[in-house]
């Protein structure tokens, strides 16, 4: 379990923002807003883009606590522009550029808090031993929405009495990869529930053909099955379904704007700028800061 001090819940944290143009970093933003403990000191988007060197208000995104921040083109000239170093690097860019990003922060002692989608396991393989070598935390969040931590820990509790399982997710069409981030995180603590009572997953008594290469969708090591949908005029959606005999179970959450995770970034920012390890998922410290 993560230990956060109990400063977290008083300090001013100083926050860099990677991403701030997209979605993700304007509902950062939102979110903030109104928080004197959280305090914007930088932000950068896409190396080379139009935007770098303006203002957030330029892009029409609201400050923070009444101040502007001018966005750099990349986090060494975002950094280089700070009096002192930030507390929290909260990264919505894309899974490469986000594991360099934190990783450069963790050699200057700041904390990162990755939100990016499409972390593969040497990505977290990597994250986690540079956490470890410089004893500094690192937070990985799946989905900064409550209701979607709610979510995988109640699959979690299914995983122990279901032996049929599928994961079903839909995002915007335009999304980079698929599975989402938090289909394959909620496999995995499914599928790490079940190897822990010796159960695998979907045993098929026959052989199944498809007809279309990928129709059963994707099929992990701990036999469940994730499906991915891209439509448009959807945010996110996520079904997962627990099969036995005479009887189906349905767990889904939507989202149906960003506001859906204000919540979630704030507990984030916080907790992890006193955090001393790698953690994956806000379930592992939401917690701490809700009673």
């Amino acid at each position: 379990m993560a230990t956060v001090s109990n400063t977290a819940k008083t300090k001013t944290i100083t926050l860099v923002i990677a991403g701030i143009n997209g979605r993700m970093g304007k509902a950062t933003m939102a979110a903030i807003h109104g928080h004197d403990s959280i305090r914007l000191v930088g932000a950068f988007g896409r190396s080379g883009s139009s935007y770098a060197g303006k203002s957030m208000a330029d892009l029409g995104i609201a400050s923070t606590n009444g101040k502007d921040v001018l966005i750099s083109n990349d986090l060494a000239s975002c950094l280089s522009s700070l009096s002192s170093k930030p507390d929290v690097l909260i990264d919505f860019t894309e899974a490469k550029s986000a594991v360099k990003h934190a990783i450069a922060a963790l050699e200057k002692g700041i904390r990162p808090v990755i939100g990016t989608s499409g972390l593969t396991e040497e990505h977290l393989k990597e994250l986690r031993q540079a956490s470890s070598k410089t004893k500094i935390g690192v937070l990985i969040v799946p989905n900064f929405s409550v209701g979607a931590v709610l979510l995988i820990s109640f699959a979690k509790q299914a995983s122990k009495f279901f032996k049929s399982a599928e994961i079903v997710e839909t995002h915007k069409l335009g999304k980079l990869d698929a599975p989402s981030g938090t289909a394959m995180y909620t496999a995995r603590v499914m599928g790490e529930e079940g190897a822990r009572i010796n159960q695998t997953f979907n045993e098929n008594p026959i052989k199944e053909s498809e007809l279309i290469p990928g129709a059963r969708g994707g099929k992990l090591d701990s036999g469940i099955h994730v499906h991915s949908l891209r439509l448009p005029g959807i945010l996110s959606k996520q079904d997962v379904y627990f099969a036995g005999e005479g009887e189906l179970l349905t767990l889904r959450h939507e989202s149906h704007n960003t506001k859906c995770f204000e919540q979630g970034i704030v507990l984030a920012i916080k907790s992890a700028s006193e955090l001393n390890s790698f953690v994956l998922g806000l379930e592992s410290i939401i917690e701490l800061f809700t009673g």
